[in-house]
């Protein structure tokens, strides 16, 4: 199935594919683009336009956002960062999370505008229904994106994929789900268009919760951004940017939960390195713990995991598996030292059923196991004489916690 992707995949590849600096920029008035599909195109334009005009640039507003040429195959990194270096200067409303950050890109960022995240939704008033027969819940979720990955970690309960996050929230509006994850700024744009429709909202435990909206350009205009920061913080002082972001921002009853059991961006880069599978020294560990031995895998199995994990996952969770705007595959946010809630079959499971996003299940059983011995390796887990099988892999039910390799 062709589907377009969605606007945080954008941002993703886009992160991904690097950024050119614009020679249109130092001569001419900086080129602002949004992101095709976001709910917040509007307000991010907006906050744009009050931001360069407090910094004293003059801009121009591109109409079409970053885009391709309107097929449904969705967009690749090159077609973005050939967009960003033809059409657009600067990108207003870029998602940046501290787990999935873009850091290891090429652009550089703004301080945030908007803090927002993603929620547990339902209706405020929902209608009574019959209990389904096994007792499980119905939760919505965007497809190919952050809500999906937060909703699978749910439990007893079962999931009604949809294509947009417009979509998500209807499927609670429209009673195809008793519950949806989704970000928040959806569900205030569902709301205006629907005001028929009240929701109640609430935190998601997840460290993919959180995340803030932010200007984000080529390496080479760090001059423009150091005076959109400056802007940005005189209009956070004088309210100009409170007034601007009011109702869009995240409440506090649905922001405590997400936000505290997000891992800082600091502390997360603190405690792990990064390091290719064959670079000098591994990626640091701590030392092992219980739950019972992971499945044995061998050194080629990695090798070839390694090359489907360049061609189908770096795009979003990054090169390094540092995670873009798709979770981070390596450090603690992922294989945590001790008492990790994600099991090596559980991961598997997901991987293989939903993964990777533009076509998921296009791998046979043998490379999503490879694509899981590559997994196992890059989190500290050692090498054996036997290979893993597609079998073992989904059967482990041994805890994803840091592997014991130093």
């Amino acid at each position: 199935m062709n589907i377009r992707i969605t606007w945080l995949a954008v941002a993703a590849a886009l992160a991904a594919g690097g950024a050119h600096t614009s020679a249109h920029a130092a001569a001419n008035a900086v080129r602002v683009c949004t992101l095709p599909g976001s709910p917040t195109a509007a307000l991010d334009q907006a906050v744009a336009r009050a931001v360069l005009k407090t910094a004293g640039v003059v801009a121009t507003f591109v109409t079409h956002g970053i885009d391709d040429d309107g097929g449904d195959d969705g967009i690749s990194a090159h077609e973005l960062a050939s967009a960003l270096g033809r059409d657009c200067d600067l990108v207003a409303g870029f998602p940046r999370s501290s787990v999935a950050d873009a850091s290891g890109s090429q652009m550089i960022f703004s301080q945030g505008y908007l803090r927002s995240g993603y929620v547990s939704v339902t209706l405020r008033h929902p209608r009574a229904a019959t209990p389904a027969a096994d007792g499980k819940e119905t939760v919505a979720a965007t497809w190919s994106s952050p809500s999906q990955l937060i909703a699978v970690q749910e439990k007893n309960a079962r999931f009604d994929l949809e294509n947009t996050s417009e979509l998500t929230v209807d499927a609670v509006a429209k009673g195809r789900a008793q519950r949806a994850i989704v970000w928040y700024p959806a569900v205030v744009a569902y709301q205006r268009a629907h005001p028929q429709h009240q929701f109640a909202v609430a935190a998601t435990a997840s460290p993919y919760a959180d995340w803030h909206l932010v200007f984000a350009s080529g390496a080479g205009m760090r001059a423009l951004q150091s005076r959109i920061d400056d802007a940005l913080a005189r209009m956070n002082e004088d309210g100009r940017l409170a007034a601007l972001t009011r109702g869009w921002t995240l409440p506090d009853s649905a922001a405590s939960e997400a936000h505290s059991s997000a891992p800082s961006l600091e502390s997360t880069k603190a405690s792990y390195g990064r390091s290719a599978m064959h670079g000098p020294g591994a990626i640091i560990k701590v030392a092992a713990t219980t739950g019972g031995n992971a499945p044995a895998f061998d050194h080629e199995q990695v090798e070839h995991g390694q090359h489907l994990y360049s061609e189908s996952c770096a795009k979003c969770h990054g090169a390094q598996l540092e995670g873009i705007t798709a979770p981070a595959l390596s450090g603690p946010a992922f294989a945590p030292a001790a008492n990790s809630h994600l099991t090596i079959g559980g991961i598997y499971q997901y991987m293989s059923t939903n993964m990777p996003a533009d076509r998921p299940g296009k791998m046979t059983d043998q490379e999503y196991a490879d694509l899981m011995a590559f997994l196992l390796y890059t989190n500290g887990y050692d090498t054996g004489d036997a290979k893993l099988t597609s079998e073992a892999a989904q059967l482990s039910t041994t805890p994803l916690n840091a592997g014991p390799r130093h």
